[in-house]
């Protein structure tokens, strides 16, 4: 959506977010990956206890490739750890495990923001891949006064609306989720209470990506009402 015009400008804050979030995330994550547990839980161990503890047996554990690629499947129920989760036994595992365990919850017990997420993904997916050629064609088109193409930008910036829109229903889908992990960490005794305060900052300069990606998206929506109006008048 990067349209360089005047407008550009309002993108300025989201972008500092976005910076100072994903450095935050990346530092916290070094920091407290090599900060290990006293009692010695795995990620995966966390994970499969925490699942049986909160009444889930139909979900399976696995590893999967990549860096803080870890995620709940709802579909398939998979918990998928990644590689430096999955056999840690460090602070930050063990919070990412019990995040991702906190989504199956959320999937267990039908918590109704999830359920909206997951209903609006085939939308906000479709509007991630039409909205921008839609609206920078649209852009073209009405430069010689096209109906056509204001049309094409009105479309493209609902799709865009759409994606905006997943963004928003996530930010109370992770932050229920690193509540609960928080809850069941406690509850269960794997991490002692200084060790919850480490992780408790590994899921919440997690969470600040998610902020930062939803006031992008906001931002963006902005900028492009406000081309579209500039170009209509």
């Amino acid at each position: 959506m990067f349209f360089w015009d005047g407008t550009i400008i309002l993108l300025i804050p989201a972008m500092i977010l976005a910076i100072y979030a994903q450095h935050k995330v990346s530092s916290a994550y070094r920091k407290y990956s090599s900060v290990f547990n006293r009692k010695g839980h795995t990620g995966a161990d966390v994970a499969r206890q925490l699942l049986l503890a909160s009444g889930i047996h139909d979900v399976q554990v696995e590893q999967t490739p990549g860096q803080l690629s870890d995620h709940y499947d709802p579909k398939n129920k998979v918990l998928r750890l990644s590689e430096g989760v999955y056999t840690s036994a460090s602070i930050a595992a063990v919070g990412i495990a019990a995040h991702e365990t906190g989504h199956a919850v959320q999937h267990n017990i039908g918590y109704a923001p999830l359920s909206i997420r997951d209903s609006i993904v085939p939308a906000a997916n479709l509007g991630s891949k039409m909205a921008t050629p839609l609206i920078f064609l649209g852009l073209l088109l009405s430069a010689g006064s096209g109906s056509l193409g204001f049309a094409m930008i009105q479309i493209g910036i609902v799709l865009f609306a759409l994606v905006v829109a997943f963004q928003l229903v996530t930010l109370p889908v992770e932050f229920n989720a690193s509540g609960r992990a928080i809850e069941l960490l406690r509850e269960y005794h794997f991490l002692t209470e200084d060790e919850i305060g480490s992780a408790k900052k590994v899921l919440s300069a997690a969470a600040m990506t998610y902020v930062a990606a939803a006031l992008s998206g906001l931002l963006n929506l902005l900028r492009l009402v406000l081309i579209s109006n500039s170009r209509r008048r």
